[in-house]
């Protein structure tokens, strides 16, 4: 009778590569561990007036999108490493958050960016051109890669996926207001040129633009691995599709 390491190994049907897997899943984890924990350590290498500010980086939305990023690489490696259903699950779990997120901060950033870098960046600030790839790109790049290649399909619905991204909006938009009192500026400046109706209407556009990822995300999947099966709702562990 097969372990149970060894029946995890039989993927989703839909799912194109193995994982967990001490192959390419391992090799597409760690590279996106060296990736993220290479953009905190620019936090920490080139200092600015945020390193001693009230909430550290973690005022920016790219910051706590890294952060869920990173948590969901690190249980998709201890994962592959342990061929783990319950490790694995919880990966999932994360990029059912992470991935939206990212590709919804990918989005604004280099949306805004095109526009006025200086409503997202304050100009006495400068970010190297790799580091901001490495903020801004490669999150949204990898977990992706993780999506496609190397996950079930998602089950999420439309109204579930709104009210997720509606949460993160309330969310983030009470914890820089916090911020705000203790700092007296915002960590974009692209906030402090709108007023309170005017916030409102940019953080219910972008958890729209958020639902928006998700379900693009869901259509990508199908396109790249088919749809067979993949309407039925199973949990983000479901290696098997049943």
């Amino acid at each position: 009778m097969a372990s149970p390491p060894q029946k995890l190994m039989a993927r989703h049907p839909l799912q194109r590569l193995s994982s967990p897997s001490r192959g390419v899943s391992a090799v597409v984890h760690i590279i996106g561990i060296i990736s993220f924990s290479l953009s905190y350590k620019y936090l920490i290498d080139f200092p600015t007036m945020i390193n001693d500010s009230y909430g550290w980086h973690w005022q920016y939305l790219t910051i706590l999108g890294l952060t869920v990023a990173h948590a969901t690489f690190i249980f998709g490696l201890l994962a592959d490493i342990t061929l783990s259903p319950t490790l694995f699950l919880i990966k999932n779990s994360l990029a059912l958050c992470s991935a939206p997120l990212e590709v919804l901060i990918s989005v604004l950033y280099w949306g805004i960016s095109a526009i006025d870098k200086t409503l997202v960046v304050p100009p006495e600030i400068h970010i190297a051109p790799w580091a901001d790839v490495g903020f801004h790109a490669m999150p949204s790049i990898l977990l992706v890669i993780d999506l496609l290649f190397l996950s079930p399909p998602w089950t999420i619905h439309v109204v579930p996926a709104m009210g997720l991204s509606s949460a993160i909006a309330v969310g983030y938009w009470a914890w820089v207001d916090h911020c705000f009192k203790h700092n007296g500026f915002y960590p974009y400046p692209l906030f402090a040129q709108l007023d309170t109706t005017q916030r409102a209407i940019l953080f219910s556009l972008a958890a729209l633009t958020m639902t928006g990822s998700t379900v693009m995300l869901k259509w990508l999947y199908g396109r790249v691995n088919g749809l067979q099966g993949a309407q039925k709702r199973s949990r983000p562990g479901n290696v098997k599709g049943k």
